[in-house]
């Protein structure tokens, strides 16, 4: 109770600090949910930082957020953990932009401002569709969305229509995630040894109650192991916080095997680089892999990941339902004992697989290369906007 006590009274204390600021100190400000909001920020915090000289405040509910040990000057750093002071911080909010990837503004306990008019900005943090993973008013209460691509614009303005909801500020930025895993990882494309010999797979399920994890999973780890394929293990962020000890449980009855690893440090994508296909159920990581590393997936085709029962009213089909067999394969739970046979046709159609989703990113996702400088572009207008008005 103790401890508790103490990492309250330094939540709130923090959130003193940022509320005593100047006006003119708030006006960018981003919240971040978890460590691994900081994959999405950082392109667009150094874009307005240090190519365009804002100065700008980073809320965060992690303790252990890397950004919290910045030395830069214009960045404001405050840890108000996820109890009393974030409440609190939503609610008295005086600040003219809010930046944020976690959806559901107004939904539970986090709401908008009470007493000032802070224009929301919501950013993706992954390339999935708006209306079968997300709850069905994930995004009603912001005012801007920065999109991934024309299929989240299609999707939002027919849930407007549908729902009759006043229109948001859609903005056609792209996904400066995949831009950094691009810019990163092509660099480092002669890292992979030209002599590899073993194939390795990269198993990075979803989370969720019908998901691979919550099913199958060591089932499927045994018949990978037994086919003599290294296997780089990688949870979703959720299921690392929620299932602790299936993955121990996971870690103790594989780690004996020199060809299995356990891999908790998300902030790495190496695994990505040198995997040659990833098996994934309905996780947007599968996309970042695809999109970025141009490699096939393999898809264990359980029962869709549903937080919007009623996403058949929208007339789009999410993009993570069309795109499968576009870049990788389906297969379904009760075949898994021949996912061998899968792996090795996916290996030998990979060169035309990767034409395919050069063609497919292309199409489907805006501003290739320059995502973080049209996002920039329209809050630094924004806030020209805000200061007229």
């Amino acid at each position: 109770m103790k401890f508790l006590d103490i990492s309250l009274g330094s939540e709130l204390n923090e959130l003193k600090r940022f509320e005593s600021l100047k006006q003119e100190e708030r006006k960018i400000v981003f919240y971040s949910e978890n460590k691994n909001s900081v994959f999405i920020f950082e392109s667009l915090i150094n874009e307005l930082v240090n190519v365009h000289n804002y100065d700008i405040c980073y809320v965060t509910s992690s303790r252990d957020e890397p950004l919290l040990k910045t030395s830069n000057k214009k960045i404001k750093t405050f840890n108000i953990g996820e109890g009393v002071a974030r409440t609190k911080f939503f609610l008295n909010l005086q600040a003219d932009i809010l930046i944020m990837t976690m959806p559901d503004l107004e939904t539970f306990h986090i709401k908008r401002s009470k007493i000032y008019p802070v224009h929301y900005i919501y950013i993706f943090h992954a390339m999935v569709s708006t209306h079968l993973v997300y709850r069905k008013n994930a995004f009603d209460h912001f005012d801007s969305i920065l999109c991934v691509g024309a299929y989240q614009i299609d999707e939002i303005r027919s849930t407007e229509k549908f729902y009759n909801l006043k229109p948001k500020k859609l903005i056609p930025c792209g996904y400066s995630h995949l831009d950094d895993l691009i810019k990163k990882y092509t660099k480092r494309i002669d890292d992979i040894p030209k002599d590899k010999n073993q194939t390795q797979i990269l198993l990075a399920p979803s989370w969720g109650k019908n998901g691979l994890f919550e099913t199958i999973i060591e089932d499927l780890i045994k018949i990978l192991l037994d086919s003599k394929y290294k296997v780089i293990f990688r949870p979703h962020p959720m299921t690392i916080k929620s299932s602790k000890k299936k993955i121990l449980s996971i870690e103790k009855i594989f780690s004996s095997n020199p060809n299995f690893k356990l891999e908790l440090d998300l902030p790495n994508f190496d695994s990505f680089l040198f995997s040659d296909v990833m098996i994934s159920d309905w996780s947007g990581v599968a996309l970042e892999f695809a999109f970025a590393f141009e490699k096939p997936v393999l898809y264990i085709d359980v029962p869709k990941k549903i937080r919007n029962p009623d996403f058949k009213d929208i007339p789009q089909t999410p993009i993570e339902v069309s795109i499968r067999e576009k870049i990788g394969k389906i297969i379904s739970p009760l075949e898994i004992k021949h996912i061998s046979t899968e792996i090795e046709m996916l290996k030998q159609k990979s060169s035309e697989i990767k034409k395919d989703i050069k063609n497919i990113r292309e199409k489907e996702i805006f501003n290739i290369g320059n995502s973080e400088k049209k996002s920039a572009e329209y809050i630094i207008e924004l806030l020209n906007q805000l200061k007229k008005n």
